[in-house]
């Protein structure tokens, strides 16, 4: 059973970082490409970041640097590293898989002073 669970978001003053957590069970990781995704308050939600299954990341267009996608896969876990938190990435933060189309429950990212 295709399972993915997200942790590590917080509360956090601008300027500061965090790194999320995707723990990913049921699935071979490296065999699939993961996707990281973002809907921050009456928006839509929107791509972060893609992992792909050989290992590479893209940011999509509109992320910046200061998002690094990431995995461990001996901890069958993929990351998001964000930098230098600003307002506007206060968003509920999502692991999906594309393939059968799976999703996490999220973990909510508050930035502010």
């Amino acid at each position: 059973q295709v399972q993915l669970v997200e942790s590590g978001g917080g509360f956090v003053q601008p300027g500061g970082s965090l790194r999320l957590t995707c723990s990913a069970s049921g699935f071979d990781l490296d065999l699939y490409l993961m996707e990281w995704y973002r809907q921050g308050p009456g928006k839509e939600r929107e791509l972060v970041a893609t992992i792909f299954s050989d290992g590479r990341t893209l940011n999509a267009d509109s992320m910046s640097g200061r998002f690094i996608a990431s995995r461990d896969l001996d901890k069958s876990t993929v990351y998001l590293q964000i930098n230098n938190l600003e307002a506007g990435d206060t968003a509920m933060y999502y692991c999906h898989r594309s393939r059968g189309n799976y999703w996490g429950p999220g973990t909510q990212v508050t930035v502010s002073s």
